[in-house]
């Protein structure tokens, strides 16, 4: 395990900073253990600080143009800079010239660069050798480990007795991982010791301690690498609860994901993500969101347990309207709902902390 933080980190999310593509440099300004984040690059929003264009609430992360100028701006305040993370989750996980470019130049600069995109900077001939030249490190995270290390399910699942508890979503890049994060905080405020299940880049990027990158897994080991990331946290943790971060959403027509995650993680309740503004799957005009009530009863049908509540991402919800639609999701689905960001997760550890298996 790295001794955290392991440096000083921009974070490059350049054109897609609060949209649904930089939902990675969101969760880095929202938190992270991983680094001490310093700046936000995106030209779009330049000046700005990063927390209170996402929450409305200031994180002193400035927002620059550029990497050079965000890497000069730390020097001036006596803070070197050693890392660049790539902020950016756009559709396929691919990299774009452009941000190849930009990559290339932090390298120039000195900067470790940590990527959670399909396109490995490893393998990339130019990008490798010039981070040789500079005596850099280039992390892909989506690179999987070598199939001798990855585990087949075994059934050691069964042993797990502790709650366990999904956050799913009826959508890609519709706010699980922070849910989740947010439902761990709250447990542990509540005197019950949680744990977080990372499947993707960003919650390991956060320093989540028992991740998987599930949507680069060999399909084969993809149930064996959950089962083993969840009974691993409660062997080695001894906690209350498990909260397993979801991926996609099962009817998605491009990340149908969660099937494995009810199948192998075995959760005994599911928490339900969902933006009632959103009236397409996300990066998909044309594919129209089927209804929460149908995306629950497909859950509960698969996995044989409960979804217990639905949590809102307010996207594209003017503030004052926020409370108006949780009641109405709560009328119509007869489940607790709130607005993590904005209502806290209480009323739903509530009425989990006397569930045990």
């Amino acid at each position: 395990m790295s001794q955290f933080p392991e440096g000083n980190a921009i974070v490059y999310c350049q054109g897609s900073f609060n949209t649904t593509n930089g939902k990675t440099a969101h969760g880095l300004v929202r938190r992270t253990a991983r680094y001490r984040i310093l700046a936000v690059v995106d030209s779009r929003y330049a000046g700005q600080d990063a927390g209170a264009l996402l929450d409305g609430q200031a994180k002193n992360i400035p927002v620059y143009p550029d990497i050079r100028e965000a890497f000069n701006a730390s020097n001036r305040q006596g803070i070197t800079a050693t890392h660049l993370v790539v902020g950016l989750a756009p559709d396929g996980g691919r990299l774009s010239a452009s941000a190849r470019e930009d990559i290339k130049e932090a390298i120039r600069m000195g900067l470790h660069v940590d990527c959670g995109l399909h396109d490995y900077l490893s393998e990339d001939g130019e990008i490798s050798t010039l981070a040789k030249t500079h005596k850099v490190t280039l992390r892909d995270i989506r690179k999987t480990p070598p199939r001798e290390k990855l585990h087949f399910f075994s059934s050691k699942i069964e042993e797990v007795n502790c709650l366990k508890i999904a956050v799913l979503g009826t959508d890609s890049a519709i706010g699980k991982r922070t849910t989740a994060w947010i439902l761990v905080d709250a447990f542990n405020r509540a005197g019950m010791k949680a744990e977080m299940i990372g499947t993707g880049q960003t919650a390991w990027l956060q320093g989540a301690k028992y991740s998987i990158i599930l949507d680069s897994l060999i399909n084969d080991f993809v149930a064996g690498e959950i089962e083993h990331a969840v009974w691993s946290a409660w062997k080695d943790e001894n906690p209350d609860v498990i909260i397993i971060e979801g991926q996609g959403s099962l009817m998605n027509p491009a990340y149908p994901g969660g099937f494995e995650i009810l199948a192998a993680g075995r959760p005994d309740v599911v928490v339900l993500q969902h933006a009632p503004a959103r009236k397409e799957y996300d990066g998909f005009p044309g594919y129209l969101m089927h209804p929460l009530n149908q995306q629950i009863q497909v859950i509960e049908l698969l996995s044989g347990k409960a979804v217990i509540a639905i949590t809102v991402n307010h996207e594209n919800i003017k503030k004052q309207d926020i409370d108006k639609v949780c009641r109405e999701i709560s009328e119509k689905t007869d489940l607790l709902c709130c607005d993590p960001l904005i209502h806290g997760v209480d009323s739903i550890i509530g009425g989990l902390k006397n569930l045990r298996n």
